[in-house]
């Protein structure tokens, strides 16, 4: 069964964080610049304290006709993350996505942030292994 880390290993670059005091702006800024649709948010130690999404955005500042250049992600940030591990099965993280309706999930190795898997990533895993059963099922059947 695959797991987390199967999605996210040889991925290159950092993890995508913001702290809890930059403004909506820029943390809206830095998602456009790196085509990602999240960010963990961690303290000056970072420890992870919350996620700021394109969600958030749109329903805590846009929505609320806040400024966004005014309002700090630790504002307007989701607080409760639900996170997984390397070990944890990729349809584990897909149930969790599911019932909390959301679309990234932070990987934690104990309390450090090694990497986030979204639902494209788990999207792209289920495509590719159905792509192998595929192939697999039509060299079984023209040997026959």
């Amino acid at each position: 069964m695959a797991t987390v880390s199967s999605v996210i290993r040889g991925r290159d670059g950092g993890i995508m964080t913001i702290h809890p005091d930059a403004t909506a702006q820029s943390a809206a800024m830095l998602m456009n610049a790196a085509h990602v649709g999240s960010l963990v948010v961690t303290d000056h130690d970072g420890k992870l304290v919350g996620i700021f999404t394109e969600r958030d955005l749109l329903k805590r500042v846009v929505a609320r006709d806040l400024l966004p250049h005014e309002v700090q992600v630790g504002d307007v940030m989701t607080g409760e993350v639900w996170t997984c591990t390397l070990e944890t099965p990729l349809d584990e993280v897909r149930v969790l996505m599911r019932e909390h309706h959301i679309r990234h999930v932070p990987v934690m190795d104990d309390d450090r942030l090694v990497g986030m898997v979204s639902i494209g990533d788990l999207n792209a895993a289920q495509v590719e292994q159905l792509s192998a059963t595929i192939t697999y099922l039509e060299q079984f059947m023209t040997k026959m």
